[in-house]
């Protein structure tokens, strides 16, 4: 018991010390050619650029919000038993 619970403790450590090491490494993989075409271009394009972040971010939203509520609605179906069927709780 106490052994699985200072592993608890070590692997949330680890995901906490993977949280802040990984950010930085994640913004280095921005395209310097995409950065400057953007940074060059007019306003119109970044405005533009900005619709388009926003227009493709709303099906893969859309599709996690229906999962998520159909898993809401569907979440006590397993815990219930078919009513034709006789409940032994003995075995």
């Amino acid at each position: 018991m106490r052994k699985s619970r200072l592993m608890l403790r070590v692997a949330v450590g680890l995901v906490f010390l993977g949280a802040l090491i990984l950010p930085p490494l994640a913004f280095s993989q921005g395209c310097a050619l995409c950065y400057t075409q953007a940074a060059s271009s007019g306003a119109r394009m970044i405005r533009a650029l900005k619709s388009g972040i926003v227009i493709l971010i709303i099906p893969p939203l859309s599709i996690c919000m229906g999962a998520i509520a159909l898993a809401y609605r569907k979440r006590n179906q397993c815990n219930e038993g078919d009513p034709r069927v006789e409940q032994d709780s003995g075995w």
